[in-house]
């Protein structure tokens, strides 16, 4: 089984609907959330180059949903590196349900592209892909041992 970055969410009243379930667009914030502590927590100085002048482009967003959830549900939402090349990362998320008798139940299944860019707003061009953020990026890959992450493609 492919390990995952794991961050957990009590879902709140503010991110429901009318009806009560949870507003699609939560889901896309949660992914970019979940993105931003795998940087805090296993690729810090990838933080540090972003105050500089690198920059992570978001080029797709997608959410596929499975099932409804409500305000106090308990969430796991999980990443895993679904490709890697010398420029962009697509990353794969899982949301998962974790409920009171411990069962999990998977709700959404989404995806995340973006471009390593470095430059001044007005000029920016695609840059690689940090080395750290590969190296922190590695034990939560989907890809085989033969999988393409070395750096190879756009």
């Amino acid at each position: 089984m492919t390990d995952y970055y794991e961050i957990r969410h009590t879902v709140g009243f503010e991110e429901t609907n009318l009806v009560g379930n949870v507003y699609y667009v939560n889901y896309v914030r949660w992914q970019g959330r979940c993105r931003e502590m795998f940087l805090k927590e296993k690729a810090p100085a990838v933080l540090e180059e972003v105050r500089q002048d690198l920059k992570l482009f978001t080029l797709k967003v997608e959410c596929e949903f499975f099932a409804e959830i409500t305000a106090f549900d308990e969430l796991s939402i999980r990443l895993r590196l679904e490709e890697l090349t010398q420029t962009q990362i697509q990353f794969a998320f899982d949301y998962v349900h974790l409920t009171d008798s411990g069962e999990e139940r998977l709700v959404a299944r989404g995806r995340q592209r973006i471009a390593c860019m470095r430059g001044p707003n007005t000029n920016t061009i695609p840059a690689r892909v940090p080395e750290q953020l590969r190296e922190a990026l590695a034990p939560y890959s989907t890809l085989g041992a033969s999988g393409s992450v070395n750096g190879r493609g756009a």
